[in-house]
């Protein structure tokens, strides 16, 4: 079953039939579906070549026999190198063809002069006949060799498409949910089609968590490692940041105090897995980004998080067998669990939901209130208008009486520092949606919440 896409499907068919030959750019985290978007629009003039770790002699030797099926005769000359063979498909070429070089970080490891000679066959115009699409999963490879301004084909793409994440709306459908089920779901799976996928053929979520995560011989109990290795050297340091931050360390300090490094020695660290979006910095609302020191690190990917939470900690016990004790834990946990993310599935709906005013994507505040008392609100969000503030809280309960919530937020409200002269709008995001709604505050369940980020 094949979901969503959509947008990228048609950019894709729009820049592929150009009257003249474009240089596509792909990239994104490994399993978000990047291949199958490709092959879903590669036609019956398309090479589709899947790069690996073999030197690149056979790497070229390789493609010039998926070239041949449309040229015959193509595999009978041999070609020293990547530029006489581009430069020779170009010449043999009666009509115009599609080449997708697939995982091309592979094929730069053993063959770093390819983005040169790529360079030169695109600036020379020897691709005229042919379109290139470059696709990889080593996100901060592609952006070396492509994006940033120092690399050679760099100003070359004429498209370039970063694939995203899923939204839970489209787990909900790829897995026949309900609203509630989705935000569970989501919570472990996150966007990745590919764990969809795992988690569709087991049947069930139990069975998932049972055969394929709590389980030393599943398909996902080494999910990270595989991540990491595709992007980080020192992926012992992004095991060992992650791990911390499951466990509960927020802060810079906490994490330096844990590693016995100083601050500064992990500022890069963090910042390179924030710009692969592994993890978040939260700082509260209205305060700048450069100056404030009040920040906390929260693993962002849903997977990753809960991997973190409750796999690494419990690797000894599922090594012995003992699956079934972690499970009961997980189970325990897991509506604590899950009320973290359904939080931010909430500040994400922000924007879409509300239809009284515009308002600007939502965050978390915490500091001290009016009466100096420590003070934490969930969702938090301002109008392009900039005179409603938008002042919310998240639960993740069975209990379906909003009463002493809706207390607790107006209680909240009237001590938060930040309102000024804004028109304050009182929200609260429920698991379960009352049947009648307190005066004066605005109730949204899972259902509004995943149509707002359909």
């Amino acid at each position: 079953m094949f979901v969503n896409r959509e947008t990228e499907i048609a950019r894709l068919e729009r820049v592929l039939g150009s009257d003249t030959a474009q240089l596509v750019v792909i990239y994104g985290r490994r399993r978000c579906g990047k291949s199958t978007l490709l092959k879903r629009v590669m036609n019956d003039i398309a090479v589709y070549f899947s790069a690996d770790m073999r030197e690149a002699p056979l790497q070229i030797n390789a493609l010039v026999q998926r070239i041949e099926k449309f040229i015959p005769g193509f595999a009978n000359p041999v070609y020293p190198g990547w530029d006489s063979l581009f430069r020779s498909l170009n010449t043999s070429l009666r009509r115009r063809i599609t080449l997708c070089l697939d995982e091309f970080p592979y094929l730069v490891k053993n063959s770093p002069e390819l983005p040169s000679i790529l360079q030169n066959i695109h600036d020379d115009g020897a691709h005229s006949n042919f379109n290139i699409i470059l696709c990889g999963s080593s996100q901060m490879m592609m952006h070396g060799l492509v994006l940033d301004s120092h690399a050679p084909l760099y100003g070359r793409a004429d498209e370039i498409m970063k694939i995203q994440p899923m939204s839970a709306t489209h787990l909900r459908r790829f897995l026949g949910l309900s609203a509630i089920e989705t935000v569970t779901e989501y919570s472990i799976w996150g966007g990745v089609p590919r764990y969809w996928e795992i988690r569709k053929a087991s049947g069930s979520l139990d069975v998932t968590l049972s055969e394929h995560l709590v389980n030393q011989y599943g398909l996902l109990t080494d999910e990270p490692e595989r991540l990491f290795s595709d992007e980080i050297r020192t992926s012992v340091q992004a095991f060992t940041l992650l791990s911390l931050i499951g466990s509960g360390c927020h802060r810079l300090s906490e994490l330096a105090a844990c590693t016995g490094k100083p601050s500064t020695h992990l500022s890069r660290a963090l910042a390179f897995l924030t710009e692969l979006q592994y993890i978040r910095r939260e700082i509260p609302f209205g305060e700048s980004s450069r100056s404030t020191k009040r920040s906390l690190y929260k693993i962002h990917d849903p997977f990753l998080n809960f991997y973190f939470t409750f796999i690494v900690p419990e690797k000894s016990r599922i090594d012995l067998g003992l699956s079934s004790q972690v499970l009961k834990e997980i189970k325990k946990r897991m509506p604590q669990y899950t009320s973290t993310i359904w939080e931010e599935l909430c500040r994400r709906a922000v924007p879409f939901i509300i239809t009284d005013d515009e308002f600007n994507p939502a965050s978390r505040w915490w500091g001290k209130g009016i009466d100096g008392v420590p003070l934490e609100i969930d969702v938090v969000s301002e109008s392009t208008s900039k005179k409603s503030l938008l002042v919310g809280e998240a639960k993740w309960t069975e209990n379906k009486d909003v009463t002493r919530v809706a207390d607790e937020l107006i209680r909240k409200s009237a001590n938060l520092p930040i309102v000024y002269n804004h028109k304050v709008l009182l929200v609260l995001f429920v698991k379960h949606k009352p049947s009648v709604t307190p005066p004066g505050i605005l109730i949204f369940g899972p259902e509004d919440i995943l149509e707002g980020l359909r």
